[in-house]
């Protein structure tokens, strides 16, 4: 099992015997990304699950379907290591800041919560919320590489001939979204070579888009690189083939 040893330090401070558990003793557990802010998770704790999880650093929930303990990540290493926890005002939920291993998501996305729902309605007068998207526009979240894959998916699934660039590259075909990745590629390493710093930048994120596009040709969503440069982190990866 690929677990850090346990530290024997409490890093939060809560003890198991402070929490206001429900009538069936448990406490709902939303799971931060430390390093991004995002929301990766929501699962259930009982005083058993939260003592280990403080103590070895690494999250366990209580299962309710399975009605046993369920430390995230044993069956699929995307485990989440604990860097903070703490309760909320009336002691009956917990956030757990935590650097996940790979992939939070069954799906292979970095966060369960990658279902956008539409907002109606907006600010008094009619105006939308500061900081919101127009109606039908999609937002994007603290893994922006996620969101704009999901934003891909939806272009291509529209199917709109002669609408979104995305779209008219699905219409292209695999063929030319290869062409595109293969050009997008050849701009960067010529704009290292002679380019100014923003030609640098403009040109790694045309490559980073057009690399999204190819993954969504095969649906692999990101998560699942993420989760492969997880797993070489610190190890190195896989030795060049000439």
């Amino acid at each position: 099992m690929n677990e850090e040893k346990p530290s024997g330090v409490n890093p939060s401070g809560i003890n198991p015997p402070d929490v206001n558990w429900n009538e069936s003793g448990l406490a709902a557990a939303v799971c931060q990304d430390a390093g991004t802010g995002q929301v990766l998770m929501l699962a259930w704790v009982n005083e058993e699950s939260l003592r280990l999880t403080l103590e070895k650093r690494t999250v366990h929930f209580w299962s309710r379907s399975r009605q046993e303990l369920w430390h995230k990540g044993e069956t699929s290493g995307n485990f989440l290591r604990l860097v903070s926890a703490s309760l909320d005002c009336d002691g009956d939920a917990l956030l757990f800041s935590v650097r996940p291993d790979g992939p939070v998501c069954h799906t292979g996305r970095m966060s369960c919560f990658f279902n956008e729902l539409e907002v109606s309605g907006g600010a008094p007068g009619g105006s939308p919320p500061s900081g919101s998207a127009p109606a039908g526009e999609f937002t994007f979240d603290h893994n922006l590489l996620e969101s704009v894959y999901r934003l891909i998916l939806s272009r291509r699934d529209a199917g709109e001939t002669g609408g979104s660039y995305v779209a008219r590259l699905f219409e292209r075909g695999e063929g030319r979204i290869l062409e595109k990745v293969e050009e997008e590629a050849g701009e960067l390493a010529r704009a290292i070579r002679e380019e100014s710093r923003e030609e640098i930048v403009a040109e790694t994120a045309d490559l980073w888009f057009h690399s999204l596009v190819a993954l969504a040709t095969k649906d692999v969503p990101p998560g699942e690189v993420f989760a492969e440069l997880a797993r070489r982190f610190g190890r190195g990866g896989r030795p060049e083939s000439r």
